[in-house]
């Protein structure tokens, strides 16, 4: 296998949180406990020895019940957060979409933040300009673009954080249950416009709650639990596997 044929590896990854077993009422408080060396911390390991490798085109369902650590796993491909041990290769550019416009600012209106938002995804001023028509027709907010976002509903948030983040043909997709907002009519439209990036070619990563659809638009899945991979390979394998543990 070619290394050019690579999109992603992940090698031996493990992320590990520490929790704080007692609630802190001041920050005084904390630095007295912390210098006393008072604090108790739980640790938890959200991964434990994660390692796969993703080809150019490999389209990845990942199923897990919730606090498996699916969302961890995007998070730590996309960047958010460093694994304690491990590694994570990336051949190409990547668009997360994790908590859809979760960059928003609510007091500012649609418009603007299409550029606030546009930029922490680390698109230029420039680019967004040449595509803020095509935004705001594919969120349908013509009517509301000039409305502080506090106004809208949460549908209409995920439309335009969907409508921002997926303007970029990227070469690495991370989709954390995006294809789940909106009214069924946008459902559709902005499945079909995913599908249209997977005839490009590119290379996903997909959290999705619905076996039905992971085994629509993938190719390979895996199965986590409690942070660890226990099922890994074809599509349909692994999604027979984990229709007899959710049984």
């Amino acid at each position: 296998m070619g290394e050019n044929k690579l999109a992603l590896e992940v090698n031996d990854v493990s992320i590990k949180f520490n929790l704080s077993k007692e609630k802190l009422d001041s920050l005084k408080e904390y630095m007295i406990k912390f210098l006393k060396r008072q604090i108790k911390y739980d640790e938890f390991w959200a991964l434990k020895n994660v390692s796969f490798t993703l080809n150019k085109g490999d389209r990845l369902g990942i199923l897990g019940l919730n606090g498996a650590g699916k969302s961890t796993l995007l998070k730590v491909i996309a960047g958010v957060y460093k694994p304690t041990t491990g590694t994570v290769k990336k051949h190409g550019k990547i668009a997360p979409m994790l908590e859809l416009g979760a960059g928003f600012d609510p007091q500012y209106t649609g418009r603007e933040n299409i550029f606030l938002y546009g930029a922490v995804l680390g698109f230029s001023k420039e680019f967004l300009k040449s595509k803020y028509d095509e935004i705001v027709a594919f969120s349908e907010l013509e009517k509301f673009i000039d409305v502080p976002l506090k106004n809208y509903s949460s549908g209409m948030r995920a439309r335009l954080g969907f409508a921002i983040a997926t303007i970029v043909e990227p070469e690495i997709l991370i989709l954390d249950e995006v294809l789940s907002v909106g009214d069924a009519k946008f459902k559709k439209k902005s499945e079909a416009r995913i599908m249209s990036m997977f005839d490009k070619g590119v290379t996903v990563l997909f959290v999705s709650h619905s076996l039905e659809q992971v085994k629509r638009l993938c190719n390979k899945a895996i199965i986590l639990e409690q942070g660890q991979i226990v099922a890994s390979g074809d599509v349909e394998e692994v999604a027979e596997i984990y229709e007899q543990k959710t049984k």
